[in-house]
């Protein structure tokens, strides 16, 4: 396997900037994840990689050996794509088997059958081995295109969204497969996704991309609780965290929410921190934005002191949890619940924001400032690294 790095790589089609600067570097053996939205390059990352397309200006290389000048077929790369490309007249067993019979590649039809017998045990698919793409579902068709990967012993796996076409409960499954799979074959693999699950669940560190820019590389933990900016903030988490304006009291050192409830006007105190309020007091900006996570925001049907009133705007459920969405004048608020709760739209429902697990943004660039106990969660961070 290898250690892959990418280095101040930019890519243009026409006029459209894919890739601005990127700078990446995996470790051997890492199970690293691209997340961001459609449209974002990751796809045209990993394709830079296979050396599909070929960057302007930038390095990659693998183990420190320059791949720019190297063609895709001596990269030893095995790339699952989301479109599956399978060549029609083969078989399954064929279509796993093809890289093997490669003049590049050429494995003994032993160690094929092994290799095939043993990705299609692990992928579900024993019984359409015999099969042509075309008498096979999207969901197959994307499992065929995942084991024909599995049986190479490439130095990297690249993965496009593979995931993508799989119902629900086989897809929860080959999470679970996919990162046992990677560990056992002490394998470098780069996945490409935008659903945050399976960043969350398959990532040893999660790459952040937005219009063809890192903008941020950490574990899970470290960008889910301290997240380098709003953008970041709320596409890390599902649902997407809420998100206020604090100022200064005017007179004091404390800091208010203040905000609009239908026509009134609801103050809630930041609770004192030494280190939250040092760090807030000495950028002395007039607004920072608040960033409150959904499952620290409490409700009630009745009245309760300390909670404030406001109406249900939506109620769905969404497998083993609902979210409860309540009208706050300018904007929304999210909060998780359990199922099952009778819960009518426009009804009255009252909120208390749980402040001390609040993390703060610059207003105007929207970047991280800091967050209560931002110490705990570095010293958390940095255990889990260790490890």
């Amino acid at each position: 396997m290898a250690r892959i790095k990418i280095e101040n790589v930019r890519k243009t089609f026409g006029k459209v900037r894919a890739l601005d600067g990127v700078t990446i570097d995996v470790k051997d053996k890492e199970f690293f994840v691209l997340f961001g939205p459609a449209g974002a390059g990751k796809t045209t990352i990993l394709n830079c990689i296979a050396g599909i397309s070929m960057p302007e200006e930038g390095m990659i290389s693998f183990d420190d050996n320059i791949m720019n000048l190297t063609d895709p077929a001596h990269r030893n790369v095995a790339m699952v794509f989301e479109n599956y490309a399978l060549y029609p007249q083969m078989t399954v067993y064929d279509n796993m088997a093809s890289a093997l019979r490669s003049k590049l590649y050429k494995t003994d039809e032993a160690e094929i059958k092994k290799r095939i017998e043993w990705a299609a045990g692990v992928m579900k698919m024993d019984n359409l081995l015999e099969r042509l793409p075309g008498q096979l579902s999207n969901g197959q068709k994307q499992r065929v295109a995942m084991g024909r990967a599995l049986v190479r012993e490439p130095n990297v796996f690249l993965m496009d969204e593979p995931l993508a076409h799989l119902d629900a409960k086989l897809r929860n499954s080959m999470r679970t497969e996919l990162k046992e799979m990677q560990e056992n074959l002490g394998s470098t693999c780069i996945y490409v996704t935008h659903d945050f699950m399976e960043a969350m669940a398959l990532g040893d560190r999660i790459a952040i991309i937005n219009k063809g820019k890192i903008v941020q590389i950490g574990t899970g933990d470290e960008i889910y609780y301290m997240p380098c900016n709003e953008f970041t903030a709320q596409l890390m988490g599902e649902p997407e965290i809420n998100i206020f304006t604090a100022r200064p009291l005017v007179g004091s050192n404390k800091y208010i929410l203040d905000f609009d409830v239908n026509g009134e006007r609801i103050s809630v105190d930041l609770p004192y921190d030494e280190g939250v309020y040092s760090k807030l007091h000495d950028l002395r900006l007039e607004n920072v934005d608040c960033g409150i996570r959904p499952q620290n925001v409490k409700y009630s049907f009745e009245p309760k002191e300390g909670y404030f009133k406001t109406t249900v705007y939506s109620y769905e459920s969404i497998g083993n949890k609902s979210v409860i969405v309540a009208e706050c004048g300018g904007f929304q608020l999210r909060m998780i619940a359990p199922n099952g709760l009778n819960v009518a739209i426009d009804s009255e429902i009252y909120i208390r924001l749980e402040i001390d697990h609040a993390m703060f943004f610059d207003a105007e660039t929207k970047d991280y400032i800091i967050r209560y106990d931002e110490a705990g969660f570095t010293a958390f961070a940095a255990s889990q690294e260790e490890k």
